[in-house]
C-alpha cells in the first residue's frame, strides 16, 4: 500500500512541479464537474482555456483582468514573506478605488492630464491608510491581523455604498447607486487603440521585476523576510521585526489600492457598488500558486484571470451558474494545498506484510 513518508528535506522539484500538477488536476476535476451538471465538458473546458486567448481582442480582455490580480500578488508577496497575513486585500483594492475615485470627481474638462497622477496617488495613499489600520493594531495591540484586516473588507465596502447611494451619487444617474462618469482627461492611458489594456499592464510588469531585484537582491530585502520570520534572529542581526511589520503591510496595501485606482480610472470609469469584484480574494491564490516569486506570479495572474473570464462565458453560454468562478478558484488552492504535501513527504510503495500464526 502507499503511504506518505518524510523526506529528509524539502524536494525542490516539487517545490515547482506541485502548481503544474495542481492545475492538471483542477482541470481533470473541471471535466467531471461538467459531465456532473450534464455539460460537455470539451465545450466547458474550452470556455476557460481557449475562448480568452482566441482573439487578440480576448488576449487583451484577459490582460485586463490579469493587471490587478499581478499588482495585488506583488503586494501580498512581500506580506507572506515576510509571515504578515494580510487577507484584507480586498478591502484595501475598495479604498484604494474610493480614494481614486473622490480625486477623479474634483477633474473636470479644463483639467490637465497630471490628474491621471493625482488619481493613481490617491489610490495607493488610500490602500496604504487601510493597511495601516491593520498594521497599527498589530503593532500597538498585537491584534491579530488576519482578523483585522479581513473585517475591513466589509467596513470598506460599507464605505463605499454609503458614498454611491449617497453624497457622489450622479444627479443624473436615474437614481441608480454610482457616481458620475469620470471626466476623459482622468482616463488611465492604453496602450494601443480598440483594447482596453492600459499602463497598468507595464506597472505591473516593473512591479515584478521591482520586487524580484528588492526580494533577492538587496539586504533590505532579506532584512524584511528574516524581520517576518525569526524576529528573534532578526534583532540578533540588527533588523527591526516591526519595520518588517509596517513595511509588509504598507507595500502591500499600497499595491492594492494602485490595483483599485487603476480599474475605476480604467475600465469601469466611475465607482458602482460593483467595484469590489473579489480581486483581493483572488491575489491570495495567485501569490501562492506563483510560490511567491514575482515571475511566477506573472503567469498565475494570466490563470486566475482565464478563470474570470471562463467564468463568465461557462455562464452566458452555457448557462452554468456565476459560481463557476469560484469553483474553479477553489478547486486550483484546493489541489495546490494538497499537491503541496509532495514537497516535504514522498509517496512509498510498502508491502503489507501477513503475519504468521
Amino acid at each position: 500500500m502507499l503511504r506518505l513518508e518524510l523526506r529528509p528535506q524539502a524536494s525542490n522539484l516539487w517545490t515547482y512541479a506541485s502548481p503544474v500538477l495542481a492545475l492538471l488536476l483542477t482541470v481533470l476535476l473541471g471535466v467531471a464537474l461538467f459531465m456532473a451538471l450534464g455539460k460537455d465538458p470539451v465545450r466547458g473546458l474550452q470556455m476557460f482555456f481557449w475562448e480568452p486567448i482566441k482573439t487578440p481582442y480576448a488576449l487583451g480582455e484577459l490582460m485586463v483582468k490579469a493587471t490587478p490580480l499581478l499588482i495585488i500578488a506583488l503586494g501580498l508577496a512581500v506580506c507572506f514573506r515576510s509571515n504578515v497575513w494580510n487577507i484584507g486585500a480586498e478591502g484595501q483594492f475598495v479604498m484604494g478605488a474610493v480614494c481614486a475615485g473622490g480625486v477623479a470627481l474634483l477633474a473636470d474638462k479644463d483639467t490637465g492630464r497630471w490628474i491621471v497622477l493625482a488619481v493613481l496617488l490617491a489610490g495607493v495613499l488610500g490602500g496604504m491608510f487601510w493597511a495601516g489600520i491593520t498594521a497599527f493594531l498589530r503593532d500597538r495591540f498585537n491584534a491579530n491581523e488576519i482578523l483585522v484586516s479581513l473585517m475591513l473588507v466589509y467596513v470598506a465596502g460599507m464605505v463605499l455604498s454609503y458614498l454611491v447611494y449617497g453624497p457622489w451619487k450622479d444627479p443624473a444617474g436615474f437614481n441608480f447607486p454610482q457616481s458620475k462618469t469620470f471626466e476623459s482627461v482622468t482616463q488611465i492611458p492604453r496602450l494601443m487603440d480598440g483594447s482596453r489594456v492600459s499602463v497598468g499592464l507595464l506597472l505591473g510588469l516593473v512591479g515584478a521585476a521591482l520586487l524580484w531585484v528588492f526580494l533577492f537582491r538587496t539586504r533590505a530585502g532579506f532584512a524584511q523576510q528574516v524581520g517576518g520570520l525569526a524576529p528573534d534572529a532578526a534583532r540578533y542581526a540588527g533588523f527591526s521585526s516591526r519595520k518588517a511589520l509596517w513595511v509588509a503591510l504598507l507595500v502591500s496595501g499600497g499595491a492594492a489600492g494602485l490595483a483599485g485606482a487603476l480599474e475605476v480610472a480604467g475600465p469601469i470609469g466611475q465607482l458602482t457598488p460593483y467595484v469590489p469584484a473579489g480581486y483581493g480574494f483572488a491575489a491570495i491564490i495567485v501569490a501562492f500558486v506563483g510560490r511567491l516569486h514575482p515571475a511566477g506570479m506573472v503567469f498565475s495572474a494570466v490563470l486566475m484571470s482565464m478563470f474570470y473570464i471562463g467564468g463568465e462565458l461557462a455562464q452566458s453560454r452555457l448557462g452554468l451558474p456565476k459560481s463557476i468562478t469560484g469553483v474553479f478558484q477553489g478547486l486550483l488552492l484546493f489541489c495546490l494545498l494538497a499537491c503541496d504535501t509532495l514537497v516535504a513527504y514522498r509517496l512509498r510503495w510498502v508491502s503489507k506484510k501477513i503475519g504468521s500464526v
